[in-house]
């Protein structure tokens, strides 16, 4: 794990967050979807995520008070093997494995204060569906 693939803001308001980092900042936007917009950065990606849906995401509510606002990604090969890892290291897992849409296999696991570390292996992407 030597590949940092995301750093992810959980923000409370995204439009705000977006005209900040895009306008104020100076970042230029890239993509936005399922409450998750992304910036073009070089290197690692930069990415804000709806705080209001953060239980879609991890199964916990991030407006808890205390709750930190953010996650580290790390990029993996197999997502199955580290979930075994790091449940035989007594980590705190907050969901998955679990296939995403947007072509990732996901972990959440909680470190010792509350920050949220995703391990993310890449998939095919998932074809939306309509309704």
């Amino acid at each position: 794990m030597d590949q940092v693939g995301y750093v992810i803001l959980f923000v409370a308001d995204l439009e705000r967050s977006v005209a900040f980092y895009r306008d104020v900042i100076g970042i230029p936007f890239k993509l936005q979807g399922d409450g998750y917009v992304e910036f073009a950065t070089e290197g690692s990606r930069f990415g804000l995520y709806d705080r209001n849906r953060l239980d879609e995401l991890t199964g916990h509510d991030a407006t808890a008070p205390g709750r930190p606002g953010g996650e580290v990604v790390f990029l993996v090969g197999d997502v199955n093997a580290e979930a075994q890892r790091l449940r035989a290291a007594g980590a705190t897992i907050l969901s998955g494995p679990v296939d995403r849409p947007w072509g990732h296999r996901t972990l959440h696991v909680e470190d010792p204060d509350g920050f949220v570390v995703e391990l993310a292996e890449e998939i095919p992407r998932q074809p939306r569906q309509t309704l």
